[in-house]
């Protein structure tokens, strides 16, 4: 959807999501904008831009002209229930600027600031800003658009007029509004005046309502929250050819997507490795540099069945060299078009290490589908509560983890981290493991796996937290429906509340990732 470039009158603006780079500028930005609102109430402040952009960072527009940034405006989601007009202020709307309160699955875009440099104002970049929030509000099928209009000329007529008043001269053009005016040229309609809005001397706190409804808003019904997951538990066979392989996998991907209508199909870590069972022995090392070799061919295979069968993908994972040389553990997720994004594994153990030469990844993805918002973590990943955290926090509602584990323990150390990032982030944990023998390949040689999806443990879930489970250790695949509304009703009103009830007044999450907005609907977290 961004970046989008634009002819203005003052050279060619390109509209794109905020970087966390931004945010300096951000700040300058606004204080040249609102110079007597920032000394009444002060100017957003980098922690509450960096919030804006952890949980909602689709909503977050910056107009960008000869490399400066000249225009901003932002953005959260929010339900308001049955009276979506009532009165309030900014400071509970905009969870006192934090954006806390954003919610993905609400029907309203609230447009919380739109500002432009004050020395290129009336060059036509507002309304670039406007319009790329509409383009927003139908992108993400909602209702309506709801903002406060900030009376900006009030002061000056209130001896006289009451706000209901003062409003409608603005309405009938009797009086020059710069804010409300531009407002209402823009599409939007006054709903109601709301005093104590925000601390602003100019408007005497009060700012009108107004709303814009997206006339191409299709009605959600509660299938549509109602998200198939299928979870393949491959065995590991000999195979004497790519093509015996792609057969294979063939085999699951149709079933899953014909058979079944699932919309998101899971294979487990290194689906690949058996292909190695069809060659001349040779050394671990030298055959996981041999299986790379094979990329090309895999992104082929997975790219076709999941454009034929129309879903999302998620290939397991596959040794992926890169341009340094260094070996990647990479799970790859094809969309329904056929390309695909890539996520390597960031904690490599021992093992792999070792036997491999494997190197971690260095960058978190998140993806945002039309049913749910998406993460991969690879096996041993889902066993550091960071990363999980990291992607919750950007608001991912499933995590596939595709595993390969040679034991018990091995399983056990996964689904159990895997159950408690599901509780802990109060969101739903497919998970995906090989089972059967490899006796000819080194460092694959057995295994022990369990199809697994985990939900958190409350009264809107299954006994136990644990979605669906296979039987152990027999190739299968597993079906069953994840429903992303309860999700939440579970955050908003469940025995616990854990993702709500985080004590960030005593426990601050640092990260070394920076976000970018790489392409519609993904999200990069690079170290």
């Amino acid at each position: 959807m961004f970046p989008k470039e634009f002819d203005t009158r003052n050279g060619k603006v390109v509209v794109r999501n905020a970087h966390i780079d931004d945010i300096p500028a951000l700040i300058a930005l606004h204080r040249r904008c609102f110079p007597q609102m920032v000394a009444e109430d002060g100017a957003w402040e980098e922690g509450q831009l960096r919030s804006h952009l952890d949980v909602f960072e689709e909503g977050q527009l910056v107009a960008v002209l000869d490399g400066q940034i000249v225009g901003a405006a932002s953005s959260l989601i929010v339900n308001l229930g049955r009276n979506p007009l009532r009165k309030h202020t900014y400071y509970g709307i905009t969870d006192d600027g934090y954006f806390y309160n954003h919610d993905p699955q609400g029907d309203t875009l609230y447009g919380a600031e739109v500002y432009v440099d004050p020395e290129i104002r009336r060059g036509g970049l507002g309304a670039i800003l406007y319009e790329a929030r509409r383009d927003l509000c139908r992108r993400f099928n909602l209702r309506r658009i709801l903002c406060g209009g900030r009376m900006a000329s009030y002061s000056q007529h209130a001896e006289k007029l009451t706000p209901e008043e003062y409003v409608w001269q603005v309405q009938d053009g009797k009086i020059d509004d710069p804010v409300l005016g531009f407002q209402l040229a823009q599409g939007f309609v006054v709903r109601g005046v709301m005093p104590n809005y925000i601390r602003d001397r100019l408007s005497m706190d009060y700012a009108s309502l107004i709303e814009w409804l997206n006339p191409d808003y299709q009605p959600k019904d509660e299938e549509n929250t109602k998200v198939r997951v299928a979870c393949v538990q491959y065995q590991m066979r000999k195979t004497s050819s790519f093509e015996e392989f792609a057969s294979q996998v063939r085999y699951f991907v149709e079933t899953a997507g014909e058979d079944y209508g699932a919309e998101f199909v899971l294979f487990p870590e290194f689906l690949t490795v058996q292909m190695l069972s069809g060659l001349e022995p040779m050394g671990s090392r030298e055959g996981i540099r041999k299986l790379a070799e094979y990329t090309p061919q895999f992104v082929e295979l997975m790219g076709t069945l999941a454009r034929e069968q129309g879903l999302y993908l998620i290939a397991g994972s596959h040794p992926v060299e890169q341009p340094d040389g260094r070996l990647e553990n990479t799970s790859m997720i094809f969309k329904p078009d056929g390309s695909y994004e890539s996520q390597s594994k960031l904690h490599i153990t021992p093992s792999e290490k070792t036997w491999w030469g494997i190197s971690g990844g260095n960058s978190l993805i998140v993806l945002q589908t039309p049913k749910a918002k998406i993460g991969v973590l690879i096996c041993y990943d889902v066993e550091f509560p960071e990363a999980t955290r990291y992607l919750a926090d950007r608001g991912i509602e499933i995590l596939f983890v595709p595993y390969c584990t040679d034991n018990r323990q091995g399983y056990l150390r996964v689904s159990t981290c895997a159950a408690a990032r599901a509780i802990e982030n109060q969101i739903y944990v497919a998970t995906a493991g090989v089972v059967g023998n490899l006796p000819d390949v080194p460092a694959m040689d057995i295994h022990y796996g369990r199809a697994a999806v985990f939900s958190p443990s409350d009264f809107e879930f299954a006994r136990d937290g644990i979605q669906a489970q296979a039987d152990p250790n027999v190739e299968t695949m597993l079906v069953t429906d994840l429903d992303i509304s309860d999700l939440y009703r579970s955050r908003q009103g469940g025995a616990v509340t854990p993702v709500s009830d985080r004590r960030r007044d005593l426990f601050e999450f640092h990260n070394k990732l920076a976000n970018e907005t790489i392409s519609g609907g993904l999200e990069e977290g690079r170290l």
